[in-house]
């Protein structure tokens, strides 16, 4: 699999690319957002992921990031130097899968892109049972099933459940998923309307919605449904 590494810090481009390669990734290397632009314009397709620094010295990882996702559906990654809860948010905003933090150690990097990229290779094959916890959702016959007993969702929660079970491992914001729920139901659903769905889909399938271990909320960022 071939991975496309835009980073500027030349020392930690080149631990990052040797570590790729020692994993088993090919990778195309570049420092700024107009090599790299030229790369993804020249053939996205070979890529299976693109890995992102969010500072560069000519742009940001956000408009590369744009761009791809605008192209194609393919995993993007961010390296960010900062953990403020207001750029990971616009990064999450703009189609990333994930985010990782400076300094960073380079098995956890590897886990995230692996995690990654199975989440894309699950959406890409049919699938008419998933599961989740003790959760399991059939899409053939449009049900919902908790230990072996049918749950009783309204279309919108069915609706907002199956975003959640197509993004497993990814953390979605509020903003995504109030984009995503308009995008499919066509109603109007404002934030405040999605805190109650949140609370009625934990109600009807967390064990303790106080403590939820199904849809769980990732402070300052969004919720993020676990494998």
């Amino acid at each position: 699999m071939k991975i496309l590494l835009v980073e500027d810090d030349k020392t930690i481009a080149t631990g990052l690319e040797y570590s790729l390669q020692q994993d088993q990734f090919s990778t195309v290397l570049c420092h700024d957002v107009a090599s790299a632009k030229k790369i993804i314009s020249e053939g996205l397709s070979q890529f299976a992921l693109c890995l992102f620094d969010v500072s560069l010295p000519d742009g940001t990882g956000y408009e590369l990031c744009q761009y791809v996702k605008e192209i194609s559906d393919i995993p993007v990654i961010f390296l960010t130097a900062s953990d403020d809860e207001v750029n990971i948010v616009m990064g999450l905003d703009m189609g990333a899968d994930d985010y990782i933090t400076k300094p960073f150690r380079i098995r956890e990097l590897l886990s995230r892109i692996k995690s990654v990229l199975r989440r894309y290779q699950k959406q890409g094959q049919p699938n008419t049972m998933i599961a989740i916890h003790n959760i399991k959702i059939n899409t053939l016959e449009g049900k919902v099933y908790k230990q072996g007993n049918e749950v009783d969702l309204t279309a919108l929660e069915y609706r907002l459940l199956l975003i959640f079970a197509n993004h497993i491992g990814q953390v979605l914001s509020r903003n995504q998923l109030l984009e995503r729920i308009w995008d499919i139901a066509g109603d109007f659903v404002n934030d405040n309307t999605l805190t109650v769905y949140i609370k009625r889909l934990r109600e009807k399938l967390e064990d303790n919605p106080q403590n939820p271990t199904i849809i769980k909320t990732v402070r300052g960022l969004g919720y993020k449904v676990g494998e």
